[in-house]
């Protein structure tokens, strides 16, 4: 059948050249890709990724992790790209080792992000996505992604409580948050679109010490400069402080500058914390701030009924960021900025009007034409990750995911406080549980530099241990003046109490000797 195959292919490529058109010395008869060969890679590459990932992603006997060091993976890997292509057995070979030696998210035991896990709906709408390969602009080119994103995006806008309200899916809550501090001081200032920085003053923006690093990021990229990002002082939880955050837009007003915008986060991404987004909202309304609340990490909780109180009064913000791709697992990257105002104010403030796609006298109601609120123009349809997921679980299975991540997290924290030498930093009040281990050696050290210094070098060392084993991924950091403490994130479905039990005494196992 292969020779049959491969003299059907020499008899049609003769067949070409015998009836060819040239333009450059360019054959231009027939197709240039040899579809059937292509299909059978990608049946091939599909049934490798079953194998070796989905059917692999509850397996606890896998390594989370194939570790090797940068110099030494450049070796294993055939790196290199050369003017002629490589066959397809090599090219499936290629596949199999990026998949061996690339950190396996999915797995029970990856606990080193905000995301893990995987699940089945998200993944199938991606891989249609991806075959696809849509563009999210214009009605014409997307016309059914489009109206899933209207659909997903009304859904959320009735968990954060409003009305009505507006919407668009970015790549990162980083995107989202950049997206409302720009919408923000457009409102302040309109004028900004057309005329530039040069006539504004100097304004303000206000957000916690805990905040995301996106919002300096934000700051800097739109001309504010960090310098003008306020943080304002969290308490023992890390919650910020209503009073402080009032001081500090008073103190601004003094020093003549103009504040504009209050970033509020639910849902910190060290802690956990949830800012007290109602006493927040009141100062924003007595100052005539946009209040946008970052809830990338924290929005989820929304979907619970039981949970959803975290963000009380979320529904006073004039923007939210809701990271989906997280705690609901749809697959990164699925970010929505949602918005309040319903006047067209995303539009307005990003609207560039471009003739060649954005066309008013289209054959159809060109108001489905929402590429123009966004600051993209090729855009992937994330929303329908979520929406395909939503459909398949519902809003209960959903919130069963949410409920199920808490109450896990729950279970951990109570096994710390029974195990010798784990220490919790603090209660938590969401899936963040941040935790020291202090080995045998330092348990009878008196509290002080030394002590907190040896017990600062505890977390790096098991780091490493776990990642090269492969036996689990944890994260750590020091923060506000505490010393490097693991901080371990619930959130697959895939775990069960029993990887809790085993991410106890796999730090015992490790760090034993130290």
């Amino acid at each position: 059948q292969v020779g049959d195959w491969t003299s059907t292919c020499k008899q049609d490529l003769l067949q070409r050249k015998k009836n060819a058109v040239l333009v450059d010395g360019v054959i231009l008869n027939g197709p240039i890709t040899d579809s059937k060969a292509g299909e059978k890679f990608v049946e091939e590459a599909c049934k490798i990724i079953m194998e070796e990932i989905i059917q692999k992603a509850d397996d606890v006997t896998e390594k989370v992790c194939e570790w090797r060091a940068p110099e030494t993976l450049k070796k294993l890997l055939d790196l290199e790209m050369r003017d002629t292509g490589e066959s397809h057995q090599k090219l499936l070979q290629l596949c199999q080792d990026v998949i061996q030696y690339s950190v396996k998210t999915n797995h029970p035991r990856f606990f080193n992000q905000l995301y893990a896990g995987i699940d089945y709906y998200s993944l199938v709408a991606r891989f249609i996505t991806e075959a696809l390969n849509p563009s999210v602009y214009t009605y014409e080119v997307s016309p059914v992604f489009l109206l899933v994103e209207e659909a997903v995006i009304k859904k959320m806008i009735e968990f954060i409580g409003w009305e009505e309200g507006d919407g668009i899916f970015n790549p990162g809550g980083s995107v989202s948050n950049m997206y409302a501090m720009n919408l923000a001081r457009y409102k302040f200032c309109p004028e900004i679109k057309e005329k530039g920085l040069s006539g504004l003053p100097r304004l303000v923006l206000f957000t916690s010490e805990e905040c995301h690093y996106s919002m300096k990021k934000a700051a800097s990229f739109l001309g504010i400069g960090t310098e003008n990002v306020y943080f304002v002082k969290t308490d023992e939880r890390g919650k910020m402080i209503p009073e402080e955050l009032e001081k500090q837009v008073q103190r601004a007003r003094k020093e003549g500058s103009a504040p504009f915008l209050v970033c509020a986060t639910a849902g910190t991404t060290v802690l956990g914390a949830f800012d007290p987004l109602d006493k927040i909202a009141d100062i924003c309304e007595k100052y005539d701030l946009w209040l946008h609340v970052d809830a990338s990490w924290g929005g989820s909780a929304l979907i619970s009924r039981k949970h959803c109180r975290l963000l009380h009064g979320i529904q006073r913000a004039d923007s939210v960021a809701w990271n989906p791709h997280k705690m609901l697992l749809a697959g990164i990257q699925c970010c929505a900025l949602l918005v309040k105002d319903n006047s067209g104010l995303l539009k307005k403030c990003y609207s560039a009007k471009a003739a060649y796609l954005f066309q008013q006298d289209k054959f159809y109601d060109v108001s489905y034409d929402t590429g123009d609120k966004s600051i993209q123009c090729s855009r992937r349809p994330d929303a329908f990750k979520f929406w395909l997921m939503w459909k398949a679980l519902g809003t209960t299975g959903l919130e069963e995911r949410v409920n199920r991540a808490l109450a896990l997290a729950r279970y951990l924290v109570e096994e710390i406080k029974k195990r010798e030498g784990f220490q919790l930093l603090l209660e938590p009040e969401y899936a963040n549980v941040c935790f020291w281990y202090i080995p045998p050696s330092l348990r009878k050290m008196e509290d002080g530099p030394e002590f907190w210094q040896k017990l600062h070098q505890v977390a790096p060392v098991v780091k490493e241990r776990m990642m090269k084993k492969g036996s689990m991924m944890l994260g750590y950091q020091p923060n506000q003046g505490k010393v490097n403490f693991f901080r371990q994130v619930v959130i697959s479905p895939q775990v069960s109490r029993e990887d809790m039990d085993f991410l106890l005494d796999e730090i015992e196992l490790l760090a034993k000797d130290l």
